[in-house]
């Protein structure tokens, strides 16, 4: 590669873009770069960095670091073209100029086109035969005073399989349509016309009618390519993958080509004129629309991912900060039909004590001696509440149980939990681990019983795909969709803080510097060694070294230890800066700690240092009023129907209490108990206008909702919050 060929990775100009669209300045975006390059994570400089950043936040602390990432992806993709262009010995200085300036992927590759290694075309045998001279001609489109047989006759060559001007013609056009498809601006050009004109079209193909009752309103469908909403385009695009719809993408050909005909051809008199106007519809036909309908379709998969995957990342994040039950003596019942409900109990810090199997469902009825043995094991253990599953069998196992609490005055809490993703975690590694010697359906109902008491603590061990909160999850671009949820989780698990002594390693993977290799280590030297009594004593842990510590230890608790602070989310880095607060108000540094009167006392302002600015001091003071304070919202059961059980007891009009399951871009889906979830379409959400059903609800809120109607035969089920709307009969 030759010097002019090679380029300097600059990231000023990116700097400056990420800025500008994040609406905020130069300096903080460089500040931000500098500590995601010195291996700090963004949980860590959203919460103990604000000065050097001036407050940017998680999430566009996520916006800069996917925009550099793009940014060296861009500027890696242009080293390659320069050096695969040079080496060709077609790398002119305004060529290159061309590339180093360009700040756009699909640009870039356009620029490319015409310089990249190509399968064998028509044009390539075209110009093996010795036709580009002819296409030169062609192109240059400048009268010749001569008839088209004379121009063509000296091109004739039956060796060269060229028997007569006809195919010599043919094949110096076809050069011209390969040379005018390869034209940059032409490309964009159409790409930005089909994005903002054309049309999306999706039909069923021959013989599958029979299969595309799901795909129904995609079975004759077409919509304009500029208002096409990601959902839709990913449902049209997921009938394809199953072999039942043909989607297309249209253009106004007469409109388009003849534009395309007046931007290439100029010259009325040129012999050829009309030619070269055949030759522009051939080149749309044959190569412009098809490489275009290619570029926009992933233009849009690429947006319908986005959305797709952020909606997936909200409904994540909605599901791990549900409210927590809290650390009592819970039941877990994983429920079932023919092989009966399997029964866990684990103690407050989530400690597995016992498990058996009841049958009080069909087949086999047996109430009696299952009420016997929840009774002796409410008896045994002290049990606080019950985590009953959502699957198979639930809504006879809720009525059992229901039924035993009225019926021997039991002062319990029962609660219905998703299962979503529960069996897959049972039958994991980690799960055998964790209980090797009980059988997968035990592991089940004890996962069940966690996510009542923790819900965070227990889903962090389950693949977050696995979960149910998605929209076309399986469709999406799976490395951009593990990267939102490793996020989330991430951002989750740091927001709420983790108890260093009761910790999975699941969960300690997830704090800030760690990861899971040290989240073992973390766990082993616990086992071996007892609980952690301060936070200093994380620096003994194999392998976890100073820069691990500093970014691990703020979102680190410590109940009940030897350091008041520990179990706060008060950095060490600033235990010196608490001690100085205490100082000035004369008392014991651990006085200020959980005492809002003493700490409103401090005045921020004058804790002002050349380390230490004010966003850090305010967020300490807020933070020794309530340490550890959890973020989450109070726990609150959501409280089915009894009368209702099954999709058969739905009467239009009802109003019912439910739990939102999932939310996505055309509504939201709430569990009323009857194994099929109900759609909230967006325009039944609010009594005003909403655009995004993100607006007025989230995953895990408990929402009242009146029947619209149902659909037996699909078991489908419409609902509306408004509740004064009239039900469908």
């Amino acid at each position: 590669m030759t010097s002019h060929s090679k380029i300097d990775f600059d990231l000023s100009d990116a700097v400056h873009s990420i800025a500008k669209h994040l609406n905020v300045n130069d300096k903080q975006v460089e500040a931000a770069i500098q500590l995601l390059e010195a291996g700090n994570t963004i949980p860590f400089i959203a919460r103990y960095r604000k000065e050097l950043t001036r407050g940017l936040d998680e999430i566009q602390l996520r916006s800069i670091e996917d925009a550099i990432e793009k940014a060296r992806d861009l500027f890696s993709r242009k080293t390659t073209i320069l050096k695969t262009i040079d080496e060709q010995g077609l790398l002119t200085p305004a060529l290159r100029q061309q590339i180093v300036e360009c700040q756009d992927m699909q640009m870039l590759e356009a620029i490319y086109l015409p310089f990249k290694p190509k399968r064998r075309t028509r044009a390539t045998i075209a110009r093996e035969r010795g036709l580009q001279p002819l296409a030169d001609i062609l192109l240059k489109q400048t009268t010749l005073g001569r008839s088209k047989r004379d121009v063509l006759k000296p091109f004739v060559e039956p060796d060269a399989e060229l028997p007569d001007e006809d195919a010599a013609l043919q094949g110096a056009l076809d050069i011209v349509a390969e040379q005018w498809s390869d034209d940059a601006e032409t490309r964009i050009w159409l790409t930005e016309q089909t994005m903002m004109h054309g049309r999306i079209v999706s039909n069923v193909k021959r013989g599958k009618k029979e299969e595309a009752s799901k795909f129904e309103m995609y079975v004759d469908h077409q919509e304009s390519v500029a208002r096409l909403p990601s959902h839709r385009f990913l449902a049209m695009k997921r009938g394809e993958a199953e072999g039942i719809l043909r989607v297309a993408v249209e253009l106004d050909k007469v409109r388009t080509v003849g534009q395309i005909q007046s931007h290439f051809v100029k010259n009325p008199q040129f012999e050829f004129y009309r030619d070269l106007l055949g030759t522009v519809e051939d080149c749309f036909d044959r190569l412009l629309m098809p490489a275009t309908e290619s570029t926009v379709s992933q233009t849009l998969k690429e947006r319908a991912d986005a959305e797709a995957i952020t909606v997936f990342g909200k409904n994540l994040r909605e599901l791990l900060l549900a409210p927590p039950a809290g650390p009592k003596v819970t039941l877990g019942l994983d429920p079932g039909f023919r092989t009966g409900c399997k029964l866990a109990v684990v103690d407050g810090t989530g400690k597995y004590l016992a498990h058996t199997t009841i049958f009080p469902t069909p087949p086999t009825n047996d109430l009696q001696s299952a009420s016997k043995t929840i009774l002796d094991l409410i008896a045994k253990h002290k049990i606080e509440m019950i985590a009953i599953g959502n699957g198979t069998a639930s809504r006879e196992a809720e009525e059992f149980i229901t039924d035993l609490i009225r019926n021997h005055s039991l002062q319990i809490t029962k609660a219905v939990v998703s299962e979503s993703g529960a069996s897959i975690y049972s039958a994991s590694e980690l799960a055998a681990q964790e209980y090797p010697n009980l059988d997968v359906t035990v592991r089940g109902a004890i996962s069940i019983a966690h996510r009542l008491q923790d819900p965070l603590a227990e889903l962090v061990k389950a693949d977050p795909k696995s979960i149910g909160v998605g929209q076309y999850q399986h469709d999406v671009n799976q490395n951009q969709l593990r990267k939102c949820l490793e996020r989330e989780v991430q951002s989750c698990v740091n927001s709420v803080g983790v108890d260093l002594n009761l910790a999975s390693s699941s969960l300690l993977s997830y704090v800030s510097g760690i990861g899971p290799k040290l989240a073992e280590n973390i766990v082993s030297y616990r086992d071996a060694n007892g609980r952690f009594n301060n936070r200093q004593q994380l620096t003994e842990v194999p392998k976890l070294g100073a820069k691990a510590f500093e970014q691990a230890a703020g979102f680190l608790r410590i109940r009940n230890g030897n350091q008041p602070l520990d179990n706060s989310a008060v950095h060490p880095e600033c235990y010196r800066l608490v001690e100085r607060m205490a100082k000035k108000l004369n008392v014991q540094a651990e006085s200020l700690v959980g005492n809002g009167g003493l700490s409103q006392k401090l005045k921020p302002e004058e804790f002002v240092d050349e380390r230490f600015g004010l966003p850090t001091i305010v967020d300490i003071v807020h933070e020794l009023s309530k340490p550890g304070r959890d973020p989450r919202s109070e726990f609150r059961v959501v409280r089915f129907s009894d009368e209702v059980k099954k999709i058969e007891d739905l009467k239009i009009g009802m109003i019912l209490e439910g739990v939102i399951t999932n939310v996505t871009h055309f509504g939201a889906f709430v569990d009323l108990g009857v194994h099929h979830d109900a759609l909230i379409h967006i325009s039944q959400l609010s009594n005003t206008f909403i655009k995004d059903p993100n607006e007025v609800v989230a995953v895990g809120n408990v929402v009242k909702v009146k029947v619209l109607e149902i659909d037996l035969p699909r078991k489908r089920i419409a609902v509306t919050k408004k509740l004064d709307m009239p039900g469908k009969a």
